[in-house]
């Protein structure tokens, strides 16, 4: 069976869009690192959807594929703290103060 874009419009799980470019996986490391895949994933296919607007669909799929597998590999060596991929992590606590600010005389 063919998949097509309107197929991949349709994916809502992470899991999903393994099975449907019939990539294998481990559910564990999707469990622990989902967010950060599925993000990572996210701004790779706008990076795509940017970068191609023109191809064909079937290209465009094979490039959503390998951006998928790069998100996922991405996630095999880092962690989401390394990557910083939400404001969260950019954040500085408000009440903290870190020992590297602290100066003495």
């Amino acid at each position: 069976m063919t998949q097509t874009l309107s197929d991949f419009k349709k994916i809502v799980d992470a899991e999903e869009y393994f099975q449907f470019f019939q990539l294998p996986f481990d559910p564990q490391i999707v469990n622990v690192n989902r967010l950060h895949i599925l993000k990572k994933f996210s701004q790779y296919v706008s990076e795509i959807d940017e970068n191609y607007p023109n191809i064909e669909p079937q290209e465009k799929l094979d490039k959503y594929r390998d951006a998928l597998v790069k998100s996922y590999e991405l996630f095999l060596t880092s962690t989401g703290v390394e990557q910083k991929l939400f404001k969260v992590f950019n954040d500085k606590p408000k009440n903290v103060v870190l020992l590297s600010e602290i100066q003495s005389d």
